[in-house]
């Protein structure tokens, strides 16, 4: 909330998350018209609204909102409750005065319109501009042709929950900067944005920095910081240093903007710093750190190292690799084409990608193997990261029945980011977990995670079954050039209702390890792959 300004929530019916198979998805109530008075019988119009209609509706939406009459422009909606309230506070939050709006040319039922207007705020004032659009619907009750309502429609990045304030900004502005005083900006780097924002609101004032007076969005969701939208008196920005690397996030905004709902994570295994975060969604999402989505056989690192940890088998010891494997009366396959091989160690099936390998590892494997394995080896699942910004630690819930064969492939009940999966394929590499962070804790002096790590036999074996993935297994094509010490695992992850598996990959060399995921990307090496090489190319 900012200081001195009065907020009005985007209308009274708030979003639920929803689980599975997407991030930031939501459940909306939606009312089915407009009026929320009753009125008296009339002829019940159906279709889609004719040419006239939609000129005539989106005019008098448009009208009475230029007017500041928000009670009268709301009827012209199929939400009058929620529009009003947004309505009301255009002025007497936002403080916009002077409101022109020009429509443009309808498209069917959509009707493009441009808003000029002033933020005025204590003496100071700025002119605003900006383009939107409605869209005309015809009432399922009343047949009336009506503007479909969304937060959108006032601004065109309000989403539902937001305010739209002006006043003293909640937080002094920040100039962050990256581990070699590289200053970022979400002009710079478009998907820092969010992360920009969360981390002057945390940072703000610890940073040094004067609040100004500003026109911005306040987020409804947790952790999102507040989106400035106009700046009427400069306020002066504090020095924020991330643990961020610019050429490392220069090369990770370019991997993701070729993959649609993207996202990628690279962090430094010596230390645990955060060297690029990116995304790349229609949503502005990050997923990156908060994503709740099976990992599919990029698990397989923390499985493998759960078999070794427990004397089940070896990197060189048996992983026989069938066509199928039935475990608590459920059939596992493997990725098509991929020939069995029952004299298979478990590097074999590891740099194949075997599913079957590990499913007939399930009887094996007590329900909390895996759980613990991760929990205390590579330090997810605790709900105890710290890294500067929200972020999600992972979940390897302990699961019975069949659960527990998918969990080891990475399907099941396991839930990862890219964040997670960078972590562990750095504890793979190095023996140690080492929290991620993207601010030094110095700084606000915060806990970070612990955990103990692996046993140096283990991390040996696990180094030499991801250098051979990436250099004759399925990570081959994706990881080829990349010198000095490298190591790889491909996955995918079937979604139901999706066409398309979930594209994941992971990967390090050197001192970086990064992590990817696409969504409906196909197999690791298709989408995820080529964006984690591309990171690792830098060097950092």
């Amino acid at each position: 909330m900012r200081k001195g300004a009065k907020a009005a929530i985007i209308g009274s019916v708030f979003a639920v998350m929803v689980g599975g198979a997407g991030y930031g998805a939501f459940n909306v109530v939606t009312a089915l018209d407009g009026n929320d008075s009753a009125g008296g019988p009339a002829p019940v119009k159906t279709g889609p609204p004719s040419g006239a209609e939609v000129e005539e509706t989106s005019a008098k939406f448009l009208a009475a909102w230029g007017k500041g009459d928000a009670a009268k422009a709301a009827t012209y909606t199929n939400y009058a409750s929620q529009a009003e309230g947004l309505l009301a506070g255009y002025r007497a939050d936002a403080h916009l005065t002077g409101v022109r709006i020009t429509p443009g040319t309808p498209s069917g039922a959509s009707v493009p319109f441009s808003v000029k207007a002033t933020v005025s705020f204590e003496g100071k004032s700025k002119p605003l501009a900006y383009d939107s659009e409605l869209t005309v619907v015809r009432g399922q009750t009343t047949g009336k042709a009506l503007v479909d309502w969304k937060p959108s429609v006032v601004h065109p990045d309000l989403k539902e929950g937001d305010t739209l304030v002006t006043g003293e900004s909640a937080s002094p502005p920040i100039e962050a900067v990256d581990r070699n005083n590289v200053v970022l900006t979400a002009e710079k780097y478009p998907s820092l944005g969010p992360i920009l924002d969360a981390l002057r609101e945390k940072y703000g004032d610890d940073a040094g920095g004067t609040a100004g007076i500003e026109l911005a969005i306040h987020h409804a969701s947790e952790g999102t910081g507040d989106t400035t939208l106009l700046t009427l008196a400069q306020g002066k920005p504090g020095k924020l240093r991330t643990t961020l690397s610019a050429s490392a996030q220069s090369a990770a905004e370019k991997a993701v903007a070729r993959y649609a709902e993207s996202s990628v994570v690279a962090v430094k295994p010596s230390t645990g710093e955060v060297l690029a975060v990116a995304n790349h969604r229609a949503d502005g999402f990050n997923a990156a750190f908060l994503g709740k989505l099976a990992p599919g056989s990029t698990m397989k690192i923390i499985s493998a190292a759960t078999f070794i940890d427990n004397g089940i088998t070896t990197a060189t010891g048996p992983a026989t690799c069938p066509d199928s494997a039935v475990s608590e009366s459920q059939t596992f396959h493997n990725l098509p084409g991929m020939a069995p091989q029952l004299n298979a160690t478990l590097s074999d099936s590891f740099s194949r990608s075997c599913n079957t390998a590990f499913v007939k590892y399930a009887d094996e494997v007590k329900v909390d193997s895996l759980t613990n394995e991760a929990e205390q080896r590579f330090g997810l699942g605790r709900n105890n990261w710290k890294t500067g910004i929200e972020s999600f630690d992972g979940s390897v819930p302990a699961s019975g029945g069949p659960d527990t064969a998918a969990n080891l492939i990475g399907q099941g009940q396991v839930q990862m980011c890219p964040l997670n999966m960078a972590s562990v394929t750095a504890t793979a590499m190095t023996g140690v977990f080492r929290q991620p962070v993207i601010v030094s804790p110095g700084l606000d002096h915060r806990e970070i995670a612990t955990a103990k790590g692996l046993p140096p036999g283990t991390v040996a074996q696990l180094r030499t079954m991801m250098n051979r993935t990436a250099v004759s297994g399925t990570a081959a094509q994706v990881m080829a050039g990349l010198t000095g010490r490298i190591g790889a695992k491909t996955g995918s992850a079937e979604v139901d209702a999706q066409s398309r598996s979930n594209s994941w990959f992971t990967g390090y060399r050197n001192d970086i390890a990064a992590a990817a995921m696409t969504q409906q990307g196909g197999h690791g090496v298709d989408a995820a792959g080529p964006i984690v090489a591309a990171v690792l190319r830098t060097g950092a």
